[in-house]
Formats: structure tokens, C-alpha cells, sequence
């Protein structure tokens, strides 16, 4: 048996290289459960990881891919068996153990979540591990206490990946979402994914410098970081709170201790990649009731395993909409 896949190589200038090739399937790494791969994704890790290794990958030659989909093919685990339509997201898949960018993975079954029944594997990669963050940041707002009549929720970096599903949930849920984009030309497709106003990041980032501004919005989903979280951070009302997952401004933070102390505002660091499974599949769960897959379809560009180098410098531009389905069998 023989696996197809989108092969990595890195060049002594760190530049990384790709070619769609045939293995044998004991090229593939160790784990109890073989996955029959339907689709993967693109997500801005995949992005740094296909153009030079981003510092993640520390083996070559290599298969990139974070997430995929698919169907349980053989099992050594208890939990599955064939026939099992599975998802896998993080765990360093794609990074340190070979990925998606595949028709066939080999992965341990405790990395694996059973697929709710109203997603498919191609809906499951629409989601990806964009859409399962921005359900985990959904989950702690909603922890925290924040209901839809406690005003506006802010998502930043809106017209992207973990930004337009989370603005789609969100509205779906019934709060009035605020989606902050850097790309005003998308206004009416975030407006179609249910948010009630489209701000310009630069009604944000370019606010008054001081550390407490207007209290405006009862809770933030960012996925920016940066600039764009302090200013965030600093109109949050009081008791309100923030869900942080991504750092496309940065990893640094240039804000104040004071909405925090002042305030009693709570950020919560929403990590997707070591999650234990629990969680996981509550997300998972909760994605199949409360994400509007018909508003979903709006989000995505599907391509084939070929064109995925090409894709990966414009998604670490932030020039992608929404989300890219890869289709690994073209």
C-alpha cells in the first residue's frame, strides 16, 4: 500500500520546498490508529511551516498539515474502529509527527475526536483548527458569565480564519458581534456571517493611548494580539473578559495592568493544541449545535494538495478570507 503526499524539504537558506509524491505506507511515523485522510487544511502555523519551517519542524523530510478529517482505516485503540469518521487538530501533528497533507496518517487514537453526526470530514476541515479555537473561545466568554444581553462582543482579525467563525457562532448565539477587520473591503461578508457592526482596526488600534478608554464591549475574541488586544483591553467593561488565541500583530503586549485591576476584567489564554480530549469534544459537541454550516460554506475556498505552496505566503499576509479546505486526493 502506498500513501500521496505533499513531501517537505528544507534548503540550507531555511527555504522550504514541496513535491506531491508517492511513499510506501511504512514511511508513514508510529501510532495505533490509521486514518484514511479526506481533507486538511490551511491554517497560519501550516503557513510558516511551508515556507520555512517556521522553527516547528525539527526532522526532514517532512508532511505538513495540522488538521485532517477522515475515516478510521485500522485500530489498534480501544475508543475507534474502521469506519470511524474522526478529525484531528494540534497535538504538534503537522509539526513534530507527520501531518494531514496526506491521503493516509498514522497518529496515536488519544489525538483523535469522533465527528458529531451533522459534520462531515469536509465540514470538519471547513472548521478546522481555526473554527475549533474560536468555539473554545466562545466557551470561556460564555464560562465567564457573559450573556448576549450584556452588550457587544468584539472579534478581532474578523475576516479571518478563527475571526469569521467566530463572528457566525457568536451571531448565532444571539450576541451582537463588533468584527474589527484590517480588509474594510470585506464589510459585507462579515455582515453576511452575522456581525452587527464592521469597524476598521484602525477605530481600535489608533484609539486615545491611555490605559482605561469608554467601557464598549462586554467580551473580546483576539485573534491579533499586540496593539490591537491593549487598545481591546482597555474598553472592556467591568467584570467583562477576553479570549486570546492568536498573535498576527505580535507576541508582545504594550498595555496596562489597570483593566484588570481597575476593572476586574478576566483574559483567558485559549490554547488548541494541547487541550485535553474532554474539552475537545465538547467543542466539537458544541460546533455541530451551534455553528450555522450554511453560513460556513460562505467561508471557504476549496483547493487541492498541489496548490497548497502557493497558498501559504498570502495566509501569513493575512490575505486569505475566511477558510481553504485542501482536498488531499487532487
Amino acid at each position: 500500500m502506498t500513501v500521496r503526499a505533499l513531501l517537505l524539504n528544507q534548503a540550507a537558506d531555511r527555504k522550504v520546498t514541496g513535491t506531491i509524491e508517492t511513499l510506501p505506507l511504512d514511511r508513514l511515523p508510529g501510532g495505533d490508529v490509521t486514518v484514511a485522510i479526506e481533507y486538511s487544511t490551511l491554517n497560519y502555523k501550516d503557513g510558516l511551516v511551508l515556507t520555512t519551517g517556521g522553527g516547528l519542524v525539527k526532522t526532514w523530510p517532512h508532511v505538513g498539515g495540522i488538521d485532517f478529517s477522515g475515516t478510521v482505516e485500522r485500530s489498534d485503540h480501544p475508543d475507534f474502529r474502521p469506519g470511524d469518521k474522526v478529525v484531528l487538530n494540534g497535538w504538534r501533528v503537522g509539526e513534530l509527527h507527520w501531518g494531514g497533507y496526506a491521503t493516509k496518517a498514522r497518529v496515536k487514537g488519544d489525538w483523535l475526536v469522533k465527528l458529531p453526526a451533522a459534520i462531515s470530514t469536509r465540514n470538519a476541515m471547513a472548521i478546522g483548527t481555526a473554527g475549533y479555537t474560536s468555539m473554545l473561545c466562545v466557551m470561556a466568554l460564555q464560562k465567564h458569565g457573559i450573556l448576549p444581553a450584556a452588550g457587544e462582543i468584539l472579534v478581532t482579525g474578523a475576516a479571518g480564519g478563527v475571526g469569521s467563525v467566530a463572528v457566525a457562532i457568536l451571531a448565532r448565539l444571539g450576541f451582537g458581534v463588533a468584527a474589527a477587520t484590517g480588509r474594510p473591503q470585506e464589510a459585507a461578508y462579515l455582515r453576511s456571517l452575522g456581525a452587527a457592526t464592521v469597524l476598521d482596526r484602525k477605530e481600535i488600534t489608533e484609539a486615545p493611548d491611555r490605559p482605561l478608554l469608554s467601557e464598549r464591549f462586554a467580551g473580546v475574541v483576539d485573534t491579533v494580539s499586540g496593539v490591537m488586544l491593549a487598545k481591546a483591553l482597555a474598553q472592556v467593561k467591568y467584570a467583562g473578559a477576553a479570549a486570546a488565541c492568536g498573535l498576527a500583530g505580535g507576541a508582545s503586549f504594550p498595555g496596562s495592568i489597570l483593566p484588570f485591576i481597575l476593572r476586574g476584567v478576566t483574559m483567558y489564554g485559549i490554547d488548541s493544541v494541547m487541550l485535553p480530549k474532554g474539552p475537545r469534544e465538547e467543542a466539537w459537541r458544541r460546533l455541530g449545535s451551534d455553528l450555522p454550516l450554511d453560513k460556513l460554506d460562505s467561508t471557504v475556498t476549496e483547493v487541492g494538495l498541489g496548490e497548497v505552496m502557493d497558498l501559504a505566503p498570502k495566509i501569513l499576509k493575512g490575505e486569505i478570507r475566511g477558510r481553504v479546505v485542501v482536498d488531499v486526493s487532487r
